[in-house]
């Protein structure tokens, strides 16, 4: 029979627990290393299941937040796992990655006078006991003879064909890379979410009859059309927004400067953080990244954990200001990251060999707010300096490759490229192109984007059921 436990009133929520800052900043193992079984359960009754469950309003994927958590109080993880799993797609994923704590969590009532219950955390024990656990598959639909494609095996990606497919649609995903996963695999570093959860999440979508085709570049390979003309009924763009922004000041160029894109791409998805793996990947003893959001924060983590002795955040606005998660700024400053802030850089310095030496900055001060409602950063005359680095990488936004807009007839974009959309923010200019995550929003959360791919594969069924 199923443990029924007193509601657990203390203020403060459990714990995580994780690896000492200053042994994990020299491996790639996953940073926290989740609840107990007992701590999981005694997490859960905190939650005062409330009448109108507001955290689930703020969940971009509708997880029913109180009756899963209700499972895990009782310690029926089986049954906690199918309640989400209702909802979303990749929850050992969301459960590490999401923001918890600016959406499910930041409208849970116990915040009011403590801290939210420990909704993130509650959720990637549930997946991680499942999938540790339980040996059974998903059973594959019988098929309605329906053929879709989905292009990005991103959180968008996956998502909709995983939608899709319970729905019984014959789903093909187009990966560009060698491995599914998109920006979970190359964007997102091993510590934070290691790759072996996201190749059983994938494998679930292959256990519900989906097809996916890596090293298959839409808009080069195989246009959209062609794709039409091979008996899809209809495309799913979820291709992310890889197209790195630079800072266009001097010395860009140099050798030892890179877009975070690429040196995550080389550290997450190449493996250059193993010896076995013949990855070219500067060996940097000082390191500056330009930015502040979550991207800079993986970036800056890796290049300590790739031996660099001194790694710098360089932000040109205060700590308050920074995009990026607090959590995942306090384990950076934890793990010895130098955070230069209120700070512009103005120069990369390079010696006669073509080699960054240095990165010139300027000092910042905050006046008025700009349109975002941030503050806006203003230079202080005469306060240059520079930083002695040998690599300079830049954090500063992506948007969307412009290698499908450009093969694809009719497909409307904004002037920073992002996917035309109409009210259900997933239906293209283009008939029968549906399309969501940052290749419709330009960069933004995992979360958003699995939010986003379950809207399309709304669309995209009431489309072929209308047809």
């Amino acid at each position: 029979m199923a443990e029924i436990r007193k509601p657990n009133m203390d203020p403060k929520k459990a714990p995580m627990p994780a690896q000492d800052p200053n042994v994990r900043n020299k491996n790639f193992l996953e940073v926290c290393t989740g609840y107990s079984k007992e701590t999981a359960m005694t997490e859960a009754t905190r939650c005062l299941g409330c009448k109108n469950h507001p955290c689930v309003s703020a969940c971009p994927v509708g997880v029913h937040i109180p009756k899963f958590i209700a499972k895990v109080a009782e310690g029926d993880f089986k049954a906690a796992y199918e309640v989400i799993n209702g909802t979303n797609a990749l929850p050992a994923i969301s459960g590490r990655v999401c923001p918890q704590e600016s959406q499910c969590e930041s409208k849970c009532v116990r915040g009011i006078k403590g801290e939210p219950v420990g909704i993130g955390r509650l959720e990637r024990f549930v997946a991680d006991w499942y999938r540790e656990n339980v040996v059974e598959k998903p059973v594959k639909p019988e098929s309605n003879g329906k053929k879709v494609a989905v292009v990005g095996s991103g959180p968008a990606g996956l998502t909709c064909a995983s939608d899709l497919a319970k729905k019984g649609y014959q789903v093909t995903i187009f990966e560009a890379f060698h491995t599914a996963g998109g920006v979970l695999v190359y964007g997102i570093p091993e510590f934070r979410l290691p790759k072996a959860i996201v190749k059983s999440e994938v494998e679930k979508l292959e256990a519900l009859g989906v097809e996916i085709m890596t090293n298959m570049v839409i808009g080069k390979v195989l246009s959209i059309d062609e794709l039409f003309e091979m008996g899809y009924q209809a495309v799913f763009v979820g291709s992310g927004a890889g197209l790195p922004m630079f800072m266009n000041i001097p010395g860009e160029g140099l050798s030892g400067v890179y877009s975070a894109n690429e040196y995550l791409t080389r550290t997450n998805l190449m493996k250059a953080y193993l010896p076995e793996y013949d990855t070219p990947v500067m060996k940097s003893k000082a390191v500056a990244v330009v930015g502040g959001g979550n991207v800079a924060m993986d970036a800056c983590r890796c290049a300590k954990r790739l031996g660099a002795e001194n790694v710098y955040i360089v932000y040109r606005r205060s700590k308050e200001e920074m995009p990026a998660r607090v959590e995942e700024v306090e384990h950076a400053e934890e793990e010895g990251i130098d955070f230069k802030l209120l700070c512009n850089p103005v120069r990369v310095i390079g010696d006669e060999h073509g080699r960054v030496v240095g990165l010139e900055c300027v000092r910042m001060e905050l006046g008025e707010p700009d349109a975002s409602g941030r503050r806006r950063p203003v230079e202080i005359e005469g306060s240059n300096f520079v930083l002695d680095v040998d690599t300079v990488i830049m954090s500063l936004g992506t948007s969307p490759n412009p290698l499908i807009r450009s093969t694809t007839p009719g497909l409307e974009t904004t002037k920073k490229g992002c996917l035309i959309v109409g009210e259900d923010d997933v239906s293209t200019t283009r008939e029968g192109v549906f399309a969501g995550g940052d290749a419709v929003t330009g960069a933004a959360t995992v979360i958003l984007a699995m939010g986003a791919g379950k809207k399309g594969a709304v669309a995209i069924d009431e489309y072929l059921s209308n047809k």
